[in-house]
C-alpha cells in the first residue's frame, strides 16, 4: 500500500450531520469491516455515525507488531497516513477530533494505538481492544504530545496468544503518562475476540463520551 492509497470506508449509523460523534472503528488481521459492525451491533448505540476502512489485501502490516519497525515498513507508515486521511475525511464531515472515538481490534488496536502515540490530541475517546504500540520488547518510546484528557479504555487477556498482556499494561502507562485518562481491563479469556464484557466497557464508554 503507498501513501497516496485511497481506503474503501464502509459507513453506517447516523447521518454526520445529526450524529453526536464519529467512530473509526478499525478491523484487525484477515478481517474486513463487517467484523467491527458486527461488534458495533453488539454495542447497541443509535446516533453515532460510523467509519469502517478497509485495509488492502485485509491486513494493515505483514509481521507481528512487537518486530522492529523495519519488518512492517513500508506498510505501517503507509497504513498510519491512510488513517490520518480518513480522519481528514471525518473531519470534513464536521467532526473535530473531540467528537471522534477511536476504536480498534487486534492489529486495529494496534494501529491506532500508534496512532495516537505519533499523533496525540483531544479525542472524544478512544478503545483499544487486544492491541498496544508497536515496536520490539524494550522499545523507549514517547508521545509526541498531549492526548488531554482523553478517555481511553484498553481490553485484553492475559493469555492472549497475539498480543502480549505485558504490552498492553506498557501502552496504558505510556498514554496515561501523556494526559490520557486510562482504564485498563485485563481477563483470562483464552479466544482472540471481543467478549461480552468488553462489549460493555466500549458501550459505557461511548455512553460517557456521548454524555
Amino acid at each position: 500500500m503507498t501513501a497516496e492509497a485511497t481506503l474503501r470506508v464502509e459507513r453506517w449509523g447516523g447521518a454526520p450531520e445529526r450524529a453526536a460523534l464519529a467512530v473509526l472503528a478499525v478491523h484487525g488481521r484477515d478481517q474486513e469491516p463487517g467484523f467491527m459492525r458486527s461488534v458495533t451491533d453488539r454495542v447497541g448505540l443509535e446516533g453515532l455515525a460510523w467509519y469502517a476502512p478497509a485495509a488492502p489485501g485485509r491486513t494493515w502490516y505483514p509481521k507481528r507488531f512487537t518486530e522492529p519497525f523495519a519488518a512492517n515498513e513500508p506498510f505501517l507508515s503507509a497504513s498510519l497516513r491512510a488513517i490520518g486521511a480518513v480522519l481528514g475525511g471525518v473531519g470534513r464531515d464536521g467532526f473535530r477530533a473531540d467528537r471522534v472515538v477511536l476504536l480498534g481490534f487486534s492489529q486495529g488496536a494496534c494501529l491506532l494505538s500508534e496512532y495516537l502515540v505519533r499523533h496525540p490530541g483531544r479525542y472524544a475517546a478512544a478503545a483499544l481492544l487486544t492491541g498496544g504500540f508497536a515496536g520490539p520488547p524494550g522499545s523507549g518510546r514517547e508521545v509526541a504530545g498531549d492526548l488531554a484528557g482523553t478517555p481511553v479504555l484498553l481490553a485484553s487477556s492475559s493469555r492472549d496468544g497475539w498480543v502480549p498482556v505485558e504490552r498492553v499494561r506498557e501502552t496504558a502507562a505510556l498514554l496515561r503518562g501523556a494526559g490520557a485518562e486510562v482504564t485498563l481491563r485485563v481477563d483470562e479469556d483464552p479466544e482472540h475476540h471481543v467478549n461480552d464484557d468488553t462489549v460493555a466497557a466500549v458501550r459505557d464508554l461511548l455512553t460517557r463520551a456521548t454524555g
